[in-house]
């Protein structure tokens, strides 16, 4: 790696890269280096100026200050501990510019897609009609609501924040790997890693072309303002938490104070002639935009789960008069289920006449007999995924799978074949990370955000997730994952 970036760096300073070997994967350090990537061979010339106690020593404090500062999430699974950082490496990953602007007009064109798809399917269903998709697939999909049919959403946009991961195979080509169209969460880790590495980090940062992130709050507090009522000259917008003990809830805290919003939990909201109020110190307000992180089935009792005691009753009501806008809309999660994502592709030909820019995966849905035929006959090459589940839960990787486990999914496929769908494993990039006292090759996907008011900006770069554990392809925090902060380099 050094003799590639800068062959008469010292012995010292050859210490952190010199040995570092990426081994048959895409590595993104080491082949944005190949090709002179704008600020890519300074970085390594820098980070071979560490030695890997520096580095390690360096990491430590960047973790402490993420506790001081509060930078957590929960994880459910360790009753004895509530909050914890999420793992970041001090290491970066770069995004050469001329590739990032294909992904920014990728991203572009499957939200603008799955927007289309969402105002067609709870109106016209000219896209089932029409069997692009199946019908059944959306309209008996769980995450469907038929409470949905003909309300009308501000400028068509029902996923106001979304998140695409994408990752890159051995070919070095990026493609998407599923879409986050529900609530999706981690844009806070992007801003904080950017701040914590100019603060820890000023000697690789400093005058690099790196593309800044700063402005996410600035960028969604406009968006979430156009989306108000057309007559609303000055839109009232609060962030609706399920509160404290979500595992997200670092992320509501952060964005609200970014975006300048007021943070809210349902207690605190309640609804009167079809208008959302919320209660506050200098009275009662009208509140005309909600960013809700809570889930469809908790959003309202009346109309969902009747046992909710976070979200507001009455709340649907005042959508569906036009008096609040939600963002993101309530069902969305049908454009993000697994079995939907394998038709992005004829999605985005469908209303857009245009070649996906950024391919899928290859899926096979199990719901399908010619999908389920070959997910079963070779289960041990595949990646086997249920489409209910987030997280990395309950996903299967057949090569790395012991027979006990390929035995166990073969019954769960066959039981309920339309919950399943599998994909080739895909050989993930590597980027150069810290651990164990080493800088070894860890496995990473790129989770970019997109908001949508009446038009659409990405956050350059986005969250790259990291997985820590040797040779592991799970990149998710909740299994073990971290994060880096991702450079996209001018």
């Amino acid at each position: 790696m050094a003799s590639q970036s800068q062959s008469s760096t010292a012995t010292r300073s050859e210490a952190l890269l010199s040995d570092y070997d990426s081994g048959n994967f895409y590595c993104e350090l080491v082949q944005a280096c190949r090709d002179e990537a704008a600020g890519a061979v300074e970085l390594a010339r820098r980070l071979n100026g560490f030695t890997t106690e520096e580095l390690a020593e360096r990491s430590a404090a960047a973790e402490r200050e993420l506790m001081v500062l509060g930078v957590t999430f929960t994880v459910y699974s360790q009753r004895n501990r509530i909050d914890r950082t999420l793992p970041f490496d001090v290491i970066p990953r770069v995004v050469s510019g001329a590739e990032w602007s294909r992904l920014d007009r990728g991203v572009k064109q499957r939200v603008k897609a799955i927007n289309l798809f969402l105002a067609d399917i709870y109106g016209p269903e000219k896209i089932l009609a029409d069997g692009v998709v199946p019908k059944h697939l959306v309209l008996g999909n769980e995450n469907y609501r038929p409470i949905m049919r003909d309300i009308k959403v501000p400028h068509g946009t029902y996923v106001v924040i979304n998140g695409t991961d994408l990752v890159r195979g051995g070919d070095g080509r990026f493609c998407v790997l599923e879409d986050n169209c529900r609530t999706p969460s981690g844009v806070s880790y992007v801003v904080e890693n950017r701040h914590l590495m100019q603060r820890a980090f000023p000697d690789l940062v400093d005058a690099l072309p790196i593309r800044s992130v700063s402005d996410y709050g600035q960028k969604l507090r406009r968006a979430l303002q156009e989306l108000a009522p057309q007559e609303i000259s000055h839109p009232r917008v609060a962030l609706l938490s399920p509160g404290t003990y979500n595992s997200a809830y670092f992320e509501h805290v952060f964005l609200a104070r970014e975006a300048g919003i007021t943070l809210v939990e349902g207690q605190d909201l309640f609804v009167e002639d079809d208008k959302v109020f919320m209660r506050t110190i200098a009275g009662l307000q009208q509140v005309h935009v909600i960013y809700r992180r809570i889930d469809d089935a908790f959003l309202d009792p009346e109309v969902f789960n009747p046992g909710s005691m976070l979200g507001v009753r009455g709340l649907v009501g005042a959508l569906a008069k036009g008096n609040v806008t939600l963002a993101n809309a309530i069902g969305t999660g049908v454009a993000d289920d697994k079995a939907v994502y394998a038709y992005m592709p004829r999605i985005i030909k469908y209303y857009l006449d245009e070649e996906a820019i950024i391919d899928n995966v290859p899926t096979y849905i199990c719901g399908e007999p010619e999908g389920l035929t070959y997910t079963l006959d070779h289960l041990a090459e595949l990646v086997v995924k249920p489409v209910g589940e987030s997280g990395g839960y309950g996903i299967v990787i057949g090569p790395h799978a012991t027979q006990e486990e390929l035995d166990d999914i073969r019954a769960k496929v066959k039981a309920k074949p339309a919950n399943y769908i599998a994909q080739p494993m895909v050989e993930l990039s590597v980027s150069p990370t810290l651990t164990e006292g080493e800088v070894g090759p860890r496995h990473v996907d790129l989770r970019p955000f997109a908001i949508t008011g009446r038009d659409t900006w990405v956050l350059p770069g986005g969250l790259t997730r990291v997985a820590l554990r040797k040779g592991s392809l799970i990149v998710n925090s909740s299994q073990g994952g971290g994060s880096k902060d991702t450079w996209v380099l001018d």
